[in-house]
């Protein structure tokens, strides 16, 4: 189960207008959980469709016209004492504040959208529509466990002709998911020929329109069998930038972890910076630089790539220009088990917390 349409009944919604933000959770229709469950699909769809159409957002905006819009992507999750948290949310709000100002939108106040996305959450969990923590997770490190992805996204105030949103909405909506990629599909990757993002544009803003080329570059590679497409830079087309929608980290064989430096070209990933700083905690030499495919596919031992949905997901080879590298036997890599378990286990609390990075509601 990736991301579904059976969205969360209890919706964050704020406005900015006559210069100040005003915000509020609004029920969308539904029944309990498990009346849902059990009615038809015809009858799931027809409640889904309902749910997931918030009155009053205009169709002809920016945003559905021009791409001009920016969103975030953060999880929620359960518990062994049956609570939930959510993970570096004032992470998320501060990206997406500062996607905002990117986009020269008036930027929703952190705070206030952090709150916004924890009230959600508990407003939804009080409706019995979030997952509860399942002992069997701890079998395979959480790697097929149920979260809530919760995602905040802006939209525009009606408009046709190319301009800027100075009205625009913020809604955060949420639902269950457990693993991003397809199950049974081989960890390999494709470095696509596509170009992601150029210097002077919105590659470091989570923007609508940064997904167009990365959706078409992904879906390619997977009719070829890969899972995921990897994108070099656009100047000179050498240099790793990013995974279709994750950031990318390579061990090297003299034990450096190298993963490409921030720029305008680079989303700087909210699990990205906590797998650098869990990583430096352990004692590896991290490295943010550039790294040339050339030196992956020659001293690569262990690869990965990082993101909300993705977690801590390795690659067993990357393919560039018809050659095939393979990291180790194929299997993931001591320190991305590492990492990956180490990770899991602080975001489903069976590790301490020692960052603060899971926010009760």
């Amino acid at each position: 189960m990736a991301f579904t349409l059976s969205m969360h009944p209890w919706v964050y919604l704020a406005k900015y207008k006559n210069s100040s933000w005003t915000d509020t959770l609004i029920e969308q229709e539904h029944l309990t959980p498990q009346e849902e469950e059990n009615l038809s699909p015809e009858a799931l769809n027809e409640l889904m469709e309902k749910r997931n159409n918030i009155k009053g957002l205009p169709i002809v905006n920016y945003t559905t016209q021009y791409g001009m819009g920016c969103f975030e992507g953060c999880k929620a999750y359960p518990q062994p004492d049956g609570s939930i948290k959510v993970f570096r949310p004032d992470e998320n709000a501060i990206r997406m504040h500062n996607s905002m100002k990117g986009l020269l939108m008036p930027a929703i106040d952190v705070k206030t959208l952090e709150q916004g996305i924890l009230d959600s959450v508990r407003k939804n969990k009080e409706s019995g529509f979030v997952p509860v923590y399942k002992k069997e997770w701890e079998e395979n490190n959480f790697l097929t466990a149920d979260a809530v992805y919760i995602r905040p996204f802006t939209y525009a105030e009606p408009g046709i002709g190319l301009g800027i949103s100075v009205e625009p909405w913020v809604v955060s909506v949420s639902t269950n998911v457990s693993g991003y990629f397809k199950e049974g599909m081989r960890s390999r990757a494709l470095v696509t020929d596509k170009i992601r993002a150029t210097k002077g544009g919105t590659g470091w803003i989570k923007c609508d329109s940064n997904y167009v080329v990365p959706i078409l570059a992904k879906k390619a590679a997977e009719k070829d069998g890969f899972m995921e497409a990897i994108f070099l830079d656009a100047v000179e087309h050498k240099y790793v930038e990013e995974g279709s929608s994750c950031n990318i980290f390579f061990k090297l064989n003299n034990g450096t972890l190298v993963t490409p430096e921030l720029g305008d070209t680079i989303l700087p990933g909210i699990t990205r910076k906590s797998v650098i700083q869990l990583a430096k905690d352990m004692g590896v030499k991290v490295e943010e630089r550039k790294i040339s495919i050339d030196e992956v596919m020659s001293n690569g031992v262990e690869a990965f790539v990082t993101g909300t949905a993705a977690g801590v997901t390795y690659l067993e080879s990357i393919t560039y220009n018809g050659t095939e590298k393979v990291f180790g036997d194929g299997k993931i890599g001591e320190l991305s088990f590492k990492l990956q378990k180490t990770l899991k286990g602080i975001q489903y609390g069976v590790i301490e917390d020692k960052y603060n990075w899971m926010k009760s509601l």
